[in-house]
C-alpha cells in the first residue's frame, strides 16, 4: 500500500473516532453541575503532536430540556496537500439523561451521512443512511459532556445511527494537564468494538479530555481550549 494510501486510512480512522480543580480523594467524581444546565467545551483536535482542527460543543437550556450544538472540522494535509477532510454538526434536544431529538450531518471527505431521530410513543426511532430502526424509548449518544452516558450499556452513535454495545472501566485516579496546569482527575476507558477511547473528568465531572489510539499507534488526542 502507498503512503497516500496508509496515511488516508490512518486519518479516517481517527475522524470516525471523533464520531468524542479537583481532589485526587480516590473517590469516583460525583454530580456534575454543569450537565444539569448550560455549558460549553471547545476543543483542539491532535493527530500525534500536529493540529488538525476542532471540535466544539454548546449545552443550553435547563435539566427539564436541553439543547445540544456540536461542530467539527478536521483536515489533514501531506505535503501541503489536502489528503482528508472532515466536517460533522449535530443537534440533540434531552430531557433528563433520555434524548429527545437528534439531527446530524457529515462530510467525511466526501462520503455524506445522515442520521435524524426522534421519540415517539415510548420508543426512539432512527432514519439513516445506513437505514432505519426502533430504539428503546430512552436511549444516550455519546454524550461526554455527560458523564452519566457511561452507565451506559449501548449509545447511539450520531454519525451513522448505529445503536452500539459499550464497555467501560472503573474510574482510575491521574493527573492531566489542562491549558498548561497539571490537575488531578479521573480516566476512563471505553470500549465499542474497534472504538477505543480514554475519557478524563474532574472530580466535580467536568469532561476534561479524550484520547484514542488508532492505527499504526498514532494518537487521537482532544485538548480543551
Amino acid at each position: 500500500m502507498n503512503t497516500r494510501l496508509k496515511v488516508l486510512r490512518v486519518v479516517a480512522l481517527a475522524l470516525a473516532l471523533a464520531s468524542f480543580a479537583v481532589s485526587g480523594s480516590g473517590e469516583p467524581p460525583g454530580k456534575n453541575p454543569q450537565a444539569d444546565g448550560g455549558g460549553e467545551w471547545r476543543f483542539r483536535v491532535f493527530l500525534d503532536d500536529r493540529e488538525i482542527g476542532y471540535h466544539d460543543f454548546y449545552l443550553t437550556g435547563s435539566d427539564d430540556i436541553r439543547h445540544l450544538r456540536s461542530v467539527a472540522n478536521f483536515e489533514y494535509k501531506l505535503l501541503f496537500v489536502r489528503v482528508y477532510h472532515y466536517e460533522h454538526e449535530n443537534v440533540e434536544t434531552w430531557s433528563g439523561d433520555c434524548l429527545q431529538r437528534i439531527e446530524s450531518r457529515t462530510d467525511a471527505n466526501g462520503k455524506p451521512y445522515e442520521v435524524e431521530g426522534w421519540r415517539e410513543n415510548g420508543a426512539f426511532r432512527v432514519e439513516a443512511s445506513a437505514g432505519e430502526a426502533t430504539l428503546p424509548g430512552c436511549v444516550m449518544s455519546f454524550a461526554y459532556w455527560n458523564p452519566d452516558f457511561l452507565e451506559q450499556p449501548r449509545l447511539l452513535n450520531t454519525q451513522n445511527g448505529e445503536y452500539v454495545p459499550v464497555e467501560v472501566s472503573d474510574p482510575v485516579p491521574d493527573t492531566l494537564e489542562v491549558r498548561g496546569e497539571l490537575r488531578p482527575s479521573y480516566r476512563y476507558r471505553l470500549a465499542a468494538g474497534p472504538l477505543k477511547l480514554n475519557i478524563w473528568y474532574s472530580a466535580d465531572r467536568q469532561w476534561l479530555a479524550l484520547e484514542s489510539e488508532v492505527s499504526g499507534g498514532r494518537m487521537l488526542r482532544y485538548e480543551l481550549m
